[in-house]
């Protein structure tokens, strides 16, 4: 079995094929052979039946086997024709070789059987087939016993066409096998062509890690169906590969400018130590408070990097475990205290209705706070920003300058900023992590320009007004009212 599985495929398939039509020619020949023999036998059974032997060849088999032969010339047949007695002794026809009684034949002698047939040797050896009758007549052995009279003939005109005919089926069955194989080996061929191109598809991808190869796909069988699966493979590695590149090519581009900024900073310091000439404190002071402001920077940008990285079904935090059932209002709650502290001058409106969520509630919190954070890095001073949750859809809604309409197809790429906005500071990567985390939930998020100014974004959420009964809470408030209670994706 080892070296079988060694062999190549199509190797296989035509071997299988062979052995499968080798099992059935055998069986069809056995069947062949089988009915052949027990019709020839049926005939030679029939033709022994019809064979008639008159009183005076009997009497004179029977006087010649006693001593005294009678003047009668026997004719030659083809037959052996025999007496025999219930005692076992028989007595042959000349020319004959004599052929030992068996049981069955004394019984028929004896009178117990009303006839016989079967298959013995003659004392040469020679296969005989002996049909046995009682006989009629007036002719009894020595002891006075009736005697029955066997006709037989020899089994080779049985035997002879049966040899011819195996001989026949053995060169008929191995023409047969060698013709399968060989057909089995062309259909593997032909039949494995898309599996070569698939094979020679994979061996060149893992060779030259070339991800823009296609294999033409034609019908709907099982090999087209996986050469489709395989296209699309290759290209979700290729788009995959594309968006690593340029994610490492726009980080490149991001981080250059804080870490240039901070390489400036850094030699300045150095060369006033080195040369001992002191900076201004107020001076020493600021350049300070810009080398902070550039590595929290850095960090909020690698911290975003991190957060993009993870696989869809990582998250934020320990994989699909730390997936739950979240209030929704209370997450935005958090956030908005959050805002309140960074947007000081600006005043922040919440109308929260009850809402729960099933998500990652660190990635829903850090979605949450970027959204609240875009609209407040792009109010005025003493502007408004007004939070609404309702039904599932968190809407935020700033009173800036708004976002040209060309443009909004991009916020939510990576790394994209406007450029009114590339002043400001941020990493570009903001919206991507919201919307990333929304289609994790099963949301979506929307920005557009709201009327009479300003930016409106628009966070839905699959939910329910009311946790699941198993969630602490679930009791309190309206969730014991009838048709108040709803149904968490997957819960």
């Amino acid at each position: 079995m080892t070296r079988f599985h060694q062999l190549p495929l199509r190797s296989r398939l035509a071997l299988l094929t062979a052995v499968a039509v080798a099992f059935a020619v055998a069986l069809s020949a056995a069947a062949c052979w089988l009915i052949t023999r027990d019709r020839l036998t049926e005939q030679l059974d029939t033709s022994l039946g019809t064979v008639e032997v008159n009183s005076d060849y009997v009497q004179a088999i029977s006087a010649r086997c006693a001593g005294s032969p009678l003047n009668v010339r026997f004719q030659p047949t083809p037959y052996t024709i025999q007496l025999v007695s219930a005692s076992g002794y028989v007595c042959t026809s000349p020319n004959k070789a004599p052929i030992p009684a068996q049981r069955v034949d004394q019984a028929v002698a004896d009178g117990r059987l009303a006839s016989a047939v079967h298959t013995t040797k003659d004392e040469n050896g020679a296969s005989m087939r002996v049909s046995t009758v009682p006989y009629r007549g007036p002719i009894a052995d020595v002891q006075g016993n009736r005697v029955a009279i066997s006709v037989a003939a020899p089994m080779d005109q049985v035997t002879d066409p049966l040899n011819q005919l195996a001989l026949v089926l053995l060169v008929v069955a191995g023409v047969g096998v060698l013709g399968a194989a060989t057909a089995g080996l062309w259909v593997a061929r032909a039949g494995l062509k898309p599996v070569d191109r698939l094979t020679a598809a994979v061996e060149h991808v893992a060779r030259t890690q070339d991800l823009t190869i296609r294999i033409p796909t034609d019908g709907e069988d099982e090999i087209a169906r996986l050469s489709r699966s395989f296209n699309a493979m290759t290209a979700a590695l290729a788009a995959s590969r594309d968006l690593q590149q340029q994610l490492i090519a726009d980080a490149g581009h991001e981080l250059r400018t804080p870490l240039t900024s901070l390489r400036t900073n850094i030699d300045l310091l150095e060369r006033s130590e080195r040369s001992g000439r002191p900076i201004p404190a107020a001076d020493k002071e600021a350049l300070l408070a810009s080398v902070k402001a550039q590595m929290g920077e850095l960090a909020a940008l690698i911290g975003d990097l991190q957060v993009l990285s993870r696989p869809p079904e990582t998250g934020a935090g320990d994989g699909a475990a730390s997936v739950r059932v979240v209030a929704l209002h209370d997450i935005v709650g958090t956030a908005l205290e959050r805002a309140r502290l960074r947007g000081p001058s600006l005043t922040i409106t919440a109308d929260l209705d009850p809402w729960y969520v099933r998500a990652e509630p660190a990635a829903l919190e850090r979605a949450v706070v970027n959204l609240l954070d875009n609209a407040v890095k792009f109010s005025p001073s003493g502007g408004t920003v007004e939070v609404r949750l309702a039904g599932g859809a968190l809407t935020v809604r700033d009173h800036g300058p708004g976002i040209p309409p060309e443009e909004l197809p991009h916020v939510f790429e990576r790394f994209w900023r406007s450029p009114s906005a590339r002043s400001l500071p941020g990493s570009g990567l903001g919206l991507s992590i919201v919307a990333r985390t929304a289609e994790q939930a099963g949301g979506g998020v929307r920005l557009r320009n709201a009327p009479g100014g300003g930016t409106e974004a628009l966070l839905t959420m699959p939910g329910a007004p009311t946790p699941p009964p198993d969630i602490p809470g679930a009791a309190d408030g309206p969730a014991d009212e009838p048709g108040e209670q709803g149904t968490l994706p997957g819960a």
